[in-house]
């Protein structure tokens, strides 16, 4: 039991050196607490990735996988990208990493198709799987009950865009307009936090029994007091009655019973086509969202270069959080992880660019095959992965 924990944690921890510049152009690089690979292909156009880290362990775990996406020869075939902002710890981040992507893959098989329901099929496996792990460490590790983690997964497959998502971060689209020039920013996601005023009277409909679903503590609304999503990935504590209990920490134990989960993990699937005017995504944590709006961000994308512009919004985002501290940006990235936390969280964003010519032929091409994890916790670059650019 204990192997299978070491191993989640193993697969994310990151050494520290504030001053280290190390990595290929393949793997991505590493530049203190910074990971980023600038530019890269994927079977549907370019991308570029870059992850900071805040906490003492980072929470954020991120994946794109690019080519089949079932284990099936005549299967779909496709660009997956995945954001998991952890809470608690960064176990469960680690379990979606090592396990959604295969779980994807293995309902696609069994239909041999790309589907919402293959979305939703994956959510629910992973969450019974990370279930599994609770349950064997609970004995000798009870605050994994407490752990949890934010999942967003884009699904790019025969010109067609999937969107999944539970817990607050974001999937942005930036789409030219053709009459003004502009590139306007459309929210593709559903959020699940609770700071919104409509996921809070949902939540409250779905628990009319209980007066205090949601509280205003410090003046930031959370389920019952101790979290902002109302739903993830793990978080067993508030999901199964036999998790909320001695011996886990009492802070997270609550007064009374419940007979039913309080927070889900069902996603929100947003399925749409893609059109020619459709130029790019952006795939990021809340910790971008919380200094750059959807606008900002989609305007520093398609001003800049594509090499190096997820290093770029990561860069925009800091300098907003050195700013409402009234300090300067190089003073903050002096402060190390830990610390760091109190100015910023963990921030991770993938963009996507689209090829409208790829994507058109994205059924019938047949190109190489990419897989990397943000952070350093690379899968490997297959032996047949397109180049970087």
């Amino acid at each position: 039991m204990l192997v299978t924990l070491m191993n989640l944690l193993r697969a994310c921890w990151r050494p520290s050196n504030r001053h280290a510049r190390t990595g290929s152009d393949v793997t991505g690089r590493q530049d203190g607490l910074l990971w980023y690979k600038d530019a890269g292909q994927h079977v549907n156009g370019e991308f570029s990735m870059a992850v900071v880290q805040a906490n003492n362990l980072l929470e954020d775990q991120c994946q794109i996988e690019s080519g089949p996406l079932s284990f099936l020869d005549s299967g779909p075939y496709g660009t997956f990208v995945g954001v998991y902002d952890g809470h608690g710890g960064p176990e469960t981040a680690c379990y979606i990493n090592e396990h959604l992507f295969q779980n994807l893959k293995r309902f696609a098989s069994e239909q041999n198709a790309m589907s919402a329901d293959v979305l939703k099929k994956a959510y629910e496996a992973t969450e019974d799987g990370f279930f599994s792990v609770v349950t064997k460490q609970w004995p000798i590790k009870p605050q994994i009950a407490a752990v949890g983690s934010c999942c967003l997964v884009g699904v790019i497959c025969g010109g067609v865009l999937y969107v999944a998502n539970v817990g607050d971060s974001r999937a942005v689209l930036g789409r030219h307009v053709k009459a003004t020039g502009e590139v306007l920013a459309v929210q593709l996601s559903a959020e699940h936090n609770v700071s919104i005023e409509s996921v809070r009277k949902e939540l409250q409909s779905m628990h009319p029994e209980d007066r205090h679903i949601v509280v205003l503590k410090h003046n930031v609304w959370r389920v019952k007091g101790l979290i902002q999503v109302c739903r993830s990935i793990g978080d067993a504590y508030l999901k199964k009655q036999e998790f909320n209990r001695e011996p886990l920490y009492a802070k997270f134990r609550l007064r009374e019973p419940f007979n039913k989960p309080i927070l889900s993990s069902e996603p929100s699937i947003c399925v749409q086509p893609l059109q020619p005017h459709d130029q790019f995504l952006i795939f990021a944590s809340d910790g971008l969202w919380e200094h750059l709006t959807n606008q900002e961000a989609v305007d520093i994308v398609h001003s800049s270069p594509r090499s190096g512009c997820a290093r770029r919004l990561i860069r925009a985002a800091l300098q907003e959080a050195a700013k409402k501290r009234e300090m300067r940006y190089s003073d903050l990235k002096k402060i190390d992880r830990g610390v760091r936390r109190h100015f910023h969280d963990d921030i991770t964003v993938i963009v996507v660019f689209l090829d409208s010519s790829l994507v058109s032929r994205a059924s019938t091409h047949r190109g190489p095959t990419l897989s990397l994890r943000g952070g350093g916790a690379s899968a490997g670059l297959r032996s047949n992965t397109l180049a970087p650019t």
